[in-house]
């Protein structure tokens, strides 16, 4: 899927900025939701709360996309040896 989304022009830069909108988004729906109580709508912090869940997925979509694009270029069986085992590879930081 991670393949798909980078093919796509997807990047996990977009990815962690969805994240932090969408916690933006929770906090406008948090406050309008405060004024939508106060005339009589019982639950309409709901949405605030559904649009909150979102950030956690957008932000561990793009810390795979991140692993993603710094080991895209390795074949797995490099990284992991023939018996699945870890060789003495170290994880790109940066």
């Amino acid at each position: 899927m991670l393949k798909m989304m980078r093919k796509s022009g997807v990047s996990s830069q977009m990815l962690f900025t969805a994240g932090f909108v969408s916690i933006g988004l929770t906090v406008a729906s948090w406050m309008l939701s405060k004024k939508a109580e106060a005339a009589g709508i019982e639950r309409a912090d709901h949405w605030g709360i559904f649009i909150g869940e979102w950030a956690p997925t957008f932000f561990a979509l793009g810390t795979a996309m991140r692993l993603e694009e710094h080991w895209s270029g390795e074949d797995v069986e490099d990284v992991y040896g023939r018996e699945g085992m870890r060789t003495g590879t170290a994880m790109p930081v940066g």
